[in-house]
């Protein structure tokens, strides 16, 4: 028994350039945490292995790619909806997360999301809030994979209550979390051009590159920032971090709802990726991406699901759907985005907005196995023609077994790392307590608060 585990008899797609769009009659073997032979049954050298699955009636794909959320924030989904994104922000999510932010709830909220994205799915999510130490724990022992980035912003904020300290903050956590386990990466997120002064944002990219780790900001996301940016700095954001010297290949931009060409040109030459968060923006009245027009510059583009608060859900399924439709009705062009490129942008595209490609994002011999099985003994998902069905058809609630570093973190729809009923009920305990605080705020906001994502 070579192998460590072995699925066998199951529907391939490998998303993989290498390989057949798809395996019909199938396996895959897992060594040492890595996909160690895949292809027809009938090449099947080897059928012992510690762990046998019978993949019948499912389809086994690469585990999808969320490249932005604020995991923490699970505890404000569906609080303050209906809204624009400053009113949210600042009348509503802001004074939230002054009386509620602490270690222990950002540690059972992110496991909240951590249990919400495997259920659906996700086997890799990119996260950004503060204490994002107890975030990275969670994300940890319910074995997802992450990369998770401590929040910069120039007010007081939790676990940084001095803005000064905000850089030595995010530098302190890179250094505990660095090598520490493989399923999580450190990174740093500045969070504005609006809230992070131009010194903030260059001493904070330049930590990030004398770290090697990821930087994330969000970029142009409404046209009031657009407008703040240009009366602030003279410019638009885009421009701004260029002129900054904040792009390049490992700054992730998210949003990018609000570009003009020369601007999409701009993040095209110098490497930047972006995350692009549909369901959020429409949710927010922000706008829709031209992720087409990104894509045809070759920008990187991944799909993002952004807060629990802004969405309110984590499911990567469905953000593929909405962000595909999107690009069609902004474009009133069926072709404006097909399936398959969505497809890739949740799989193997976000892989590479997160620098893992060469690890994670389609089925290949030498990859992480971050796996998932889809159940297909579904009405809604026959007769398959092609892959893109998934696009359109499919949801997280499809998915039967998530596989990560080839350990099965769900099984049959069961989680195994995770008490998921002691989540809910820790993250609700928690909930009941916020709302005996009566977080409602008068008409205005309190401006002042110490401000979170």
């Amino acid at each position: 028994m070579g192998h460590d585990l072995l699925i066998t008899d199951t529907t391939l797609l490998p998303l993989d350039p290498d390989l057949p769009e798809l395996i019909t009659d199938g396996y895959l073997a897992v060594k040492n945490g890595k996909i160690a032979a895949l292809g027809p049954m009938a090449d099947l050298a080897e059928p012992g292995a510690v762990t046998v699955i019978d993949g019948s009636g499912r389809l086994l794909m690469p585990g999808l790619v969320n490249t932005h959320t604020h995991a923490p924030m699970t505890l404000f989904r569906g609080l303050a909806d209906d809204l624009p994104l400053m009113t949210w922000l600042n009348e509503h999510i802001f004074p939230a997360e002054a009386k509620s932010v602490n270690p222990e709830m950002v540690y059972w909220c992110a496991k909240l999301a951590a249990a919400e994205m495997i259920l659906s799915g996700t086997t890799c999510a990119a996260d950004g809030y503060f204490l994002e130490d107890s975030a990275a724990e969670a994300f940890v022992e319910c074995g997802l994979r992450a990369v998770a980035a401590q929040g910069i912003i120039d007010f007081p904020a939790p676990g940084v209550p001095d803005p000064a300290q905000n850089i030595a903050a995010a530098a302190d956590f890179i250094g505990r979390w660095q090598g520490k386990s493989p399923l999580l990466s450190p990174a740093v997120f500045c969070h504005s051009p609006y809230t992070c002064s131009a010194e903030t944002l260059r001493q904070a990219k330049e930590m990030a590159r004398r770290h090697n780790v990821k930087f994330f900001v969000h970029l142009a996301e409404t046209k009031t920032e657009v407008s703040q940016v240009q009366e602030q700095q003279g410019t638009t954001p885009v421009r701004y971090l260029d002129r900054l010297g904040i792009l390049d290949s490992n700054t992730i931009c998210v949003h990018c709802v609000w570009l003009e060409e020369e601007e999409i040109s701009i993040l095209a030459r110098s490497g930047a990726r972006v995350a692009t968060c549909p369901q959020s923006n429409m949710k927010l009245g922000s706008g829709i991406a031209p992720v087409r027009e990104m894509l045809a510059a070759g920008i990187p583009v991944g799909l993002g699901t952004d807060s629990a608060a802004s969405n309110n859900r984590l499911d990567l399924f469905f953000e593929m759907d909405l962000g595909a439709k999107l690009q069609k009705v902004k474009d009133r062009d069926p072709a404006a985005l097909p399936a398959a490129a969505v497809l890739q942008m949740a799989t193997f595209g976000g892989a590479r907005v997160l620098g893992l490609e060469n690890s994670i994002g389609s089925l290949a011999i030498g990859k992480e196995a971050d796996i998932i099985l889809l159940d297909t003994r579904q009405p809604h998902l026959h007769p398959f023609y092609l892959p893109g069905l998934l696009v359109h058809a499919a949801s997280g609630a499809d998915v039967a077994t998530v596989i990560i570093g080839g350990m099965i973190v769900m099984r049959d729809r069961e989680l195994l790392t995770c008490d998921v009923n002691r989540i809910m009920a820790e993250v609700n305990r928690r909930a009941e307590e916020f709302r005996d605080t009566g977080w409602r705020t008068t008409p205005g906001g309190r401006r002042s608060a110490p401000r979170c994502f």
